[in-house]
């Protein structure tokens, strides 16, 4: 007996793992009868709950059996495919089952395939109907149950939705390494449960030891089965909200705790009320990161949910080689398929990189970047330190409040400590520089008490060698300069963050912050000097004098003659400004290409001041697949009316960029008056700017899968991540189509 169990189990998770590889690509699938024949009705449910892919809005009207094979651009038939062997036994036979149609200018083939009442089609539509209703299989006959046992079935279920819905929402684990009846912790999942049903008499009477041994609703594969309803209701919800239309793709590959490579894979689109939404679809695990490994995964990814890669406007990567190179990389690839699908390189990592180059390019400014990370690791090495850094501020606080020199109030005066700027994000060095400022004099008393009161002689030299430092023109200098530099860039970055950022707004704001980089080149000199000068003063630091002839540290004996103003004003402070402001020009080419010069003429800005009708035509020009000819003409006057209706109306008189141009067309009703306009704006709001969502979508992968929780599966982990990241649309799932969807996905012993 004990060995017949065993091999039924390993049958079963045969089964299991079987399922989860079934090809969602209709060509690539293999023959019915090629499968064990106690696992073809496993299949056929697997396939009937997944349904047919239907990219174009037209599939619709065969919704239950028409689908589309990505790889062979071919239309099939599900319900055929399924019972193909007993239609072949009667003679049927068309190119739906076999090698697919593509007749796409004979769409009335499609109705003689379904044929009359009793069709080869419709034969197997009914044997679909039959296979998924679940109270005419012969298992469910075994397992009639009363409406008692019905009832209690549905509260216990029920129960572990609402448990399954608090762990999702919170990003917690489920399962606990013990689960076993003697075990004090069963996991989050049982004692979630066994907390309800001790405060609810209803689940009680019915749960965990009360209910059946066999049906109780508690088991790792239920638990999965639950959190993959949930999931499929979001993103069923965010494939509605796309309503068959244009979107952008972003995509970015991190590893996770196990050092397994995950893709994760973001939709930007326009939906119904005309706000721009980016919303995260689901992590792929891939063997690596090349970009024909990525491009199957995205694949198989749009077979799953019945999207096309032609409905694409936009593609959103890093600068890796893999995603953005011109010849094999991703964008090329995808290119090649939908030549409307435009590349944008991530604004976020095209800034990085400009504030990237100053350090690379400037031996000084990364001289004083490399101390400044050396002064963190020896101030914060250590909690005697650390709480040696917090006893001094106190003190310094409370005689700042004892004369007068501050306020006391409600949030202010708060613990301070010197933040850890981040290897990959050079921004989160401007809080470091404005803490360092802030906070000087402490740091300076730290490290002298780290001089004579540290045990290590090297710590004890390098404190010295840091207190010299900080108490040196140069960093204070150059920590005040790069503080103005990091800030003006900061901005930049925190607005290009945002998720309903359009490409126009994000080029405005890119030139804006070259004019002021480039105004503070050639006006800034002088305030920055009075900084400098007052800072020192305060500190006691060592001023130069601007007339004398500059010394340099690494060669003191051999003269320069070169006077210090020239040095730091012109070797210093206008080579760094230059370089920005070159990098700024070489990165951000996005900025002068023909595409963006012709979507500036749909600004709102100042009363929609850069229309221009000859710009817009063109624009329409780089999509051929979205307007016919038809359209074109008829768009050449719409754009007429259309500035005409704006420019009169009040309502549109203050807007500030696209997506509020976007939004307000809808309310007003606009969207339906200009619809080939309104249409252009969808196109122009899809393009990507900067990919953060994605990696939002990674720091919440840290989270969710942690060196506890580090054996998730791949398909458990997109789950939980759909769950947790889109909360919003999470929230909206109900338990009963949770219920539902649960009920059909599998054999149940109970059918409600």
């Amino acid at each position: 007996m004990e060995k017949f169990l065993k091999r039924k189990s390993a049958s079963t998770s045969e089964t299991e793992s079987n399922l989860d590889d079934l090809p969602w690509d209709p060509a690539k699938r293999k023959k019915i009868l090629e499968y064990h024949p106690n696992k073809r009705d496993e299949v056929r449910r697997k396939y009937l709950d997944r349904g047919p892919c239907k990219p174009y809005a037209w599939f619709d009207q065969y919704a239950n059996w028409l689908e589309y094979s990505v790889s062979k651009d071919k239309a099939f038939c599900l319900c055929c495919y399924l019972f193909r062997d007993d239609i072949q036994k009667q003679g049927g036979n068309d190119a739906f089952v076999t090698e697919g149609f593509s007749s796409w200018n004979k769409s009335e083939r499609l109705a003689i395939h379904v044929g009359a009442m009793n069709s080869f089609h419709n034969i197997a539509v009914k044997k679909c109907d039959s296979l998924m209703n679940q109270n005419h299989s012969i298992e469910h006959a075994f397992y009639k149950q009363d409406d008692v046992a019905e009832n209690e079935y549905r509260i216990r279920l029920n129960a572990s939705i609402d448990a399954s819905r608090y762990l999702l929402r919170q990003g917690l684990s489920f399962r606990a390494h013990d689960e076993s009846v003697e075990s004090d912790n069963k996991g989050n999942f049982k004692q979630l449960l066994k907390y309800t049903a001790e405060q609810n008499e209803v689940v009680g009477k019915v749960a965990l030891e009360n209910a059946p041994k066999n049906n109780q609703m508690t088991s790792p594969p239920i638990q999965k089965d639950i959190v993959h309803c949930f999931a499929e209701e979001v993103v069923k919800s965010i494939i509605e909200e796309i309503d068959h239309g244009v979107f952008g793709l972003l995509v970015d590959e991190s590893a996770d705790v196990l050092h397994k490579e995950q893709m994760a894979v973001v939709f930007r689109f326009v939906d119904k009320i005309g706000t721009i939404k980016e919303r995260f679809i689901g992590v792929v695990h891939v063997r690596d990161t090349s970009s024909l490994t990525l491009k199957h995964a995205i694949d198989d990814l749009f077979a799953k949910y019945g999207l096309s890669l032609k409905n694409i406007r936009g593609q959103g990567y890093d600068g890796a080689s893999n995603m953005k190179g011109e010849f094999n990389g991703l964008r090329s690839l995808l290119l090649r398929e939908n030549s409307s699908g435009y590349y944008v390189h991530c604004f976020a990592h095209q800034l990085q990189l400009v504030v990237v180059a100053i350090a690379k390019k400037h031996f000084e400014v990364g001289d004083f970047f490399d101390k400044i990370s050396t002064m963190l690791n020896v101030v914060g090495a250590s909690y005697k330190r650390k709480d040696k850094f917090q006893e001094i501020y106190r003190k310094e606080i409370e005689k700042e409040i004892n004369d007068g020199e501050i306020s006391t109030g409600k949030g202010k005066n708060q613990d301070r400590s010197l933040p850890r700027p981040a290897a990959t994000r050079w921004g989160s060095h401007h809080k470091t520089l404005f803490r360092l400022v802030e906070l000087f004099s402490i740091v300076t008393k730290v490290l002298k008490f780290i001089q004579t009161e540290g045990i290590e002689d090297s710590k004890k030299h390098q404190a010295y060698g840091l207190a010299n430092y900080l108490h040196t023109f140069d960093c204070v200098f150059y920590m005040h300069f790069m503080l103005h530099i990091l800030g003006l860039t900061e901005n930049l970055s925190m607005a290009l963050q945002t998720k309903d950022q359009d490409i126009l707004n994000a080029v405005s704001l890119v030139e804006s912050t070259k004019r002021e980089l480039q105004k503070f080149r050639d006006d800034g000199w002088d305030s920055l000097m009075v900084k400098v000068h007052s800072f020192c003063k305060k500190h006691d630091v060592d001023m130069v004098m601007m007339e004398d002839e500059f010394v340099d540290f690494r060669r003191p004996r051999k003269r320069t003659n070169t006077t210090n103003l020239q040095y730091y004003k012109i070797s210093c402070f206008n080579f760094v400004l230059d370089l920005q402001l070159q990098e700024f020009n070489d990165r951000f080419t996005e900025v002068n290409t023909q595409l963006l010069i012709c979507m500036a003429s749909l600004s709102p800005t100042s009363s929609f001041k850069q229309f221009d009708k000859d710009k817009l035509m063109k624009l329409v020009e780089f999509y051929p697949d979205d307007f016919t000819s038809v359209e074109r003409f008829s768009l050449e006057q719409q754009f007429n009316i259309y500035i005409d209706n704006v420019k009169e109306d009040k309502r549109f008189s203050n807007l500030k960029s696209l997506g509020d141009l976007s939004r307000l067309m809808v309310e007003t009703q606009k969207h339906l008056a200009h619809p080939l306009v309104y249409r252009l704006l969808k196109l122009v709001l899809t393009l990507p700017v900067a990919t953060e969502t994605v990696e939002r979508c990674f720091s919440a992968m840290k989270f969710v899968k942690t060196t506890s929780r580090n054996r998730i599966g791949d398909q458990f982990l997109s789950d939980c991540l759909v769950c947790f990241i889109e909360k919003e649309l999470f929230e909206s799932v109900t338990n009963e189509t949770v219920m539902k969807r649960f009920q059909t996905m599998a054999q149940r012993r109970v059918c409600l």
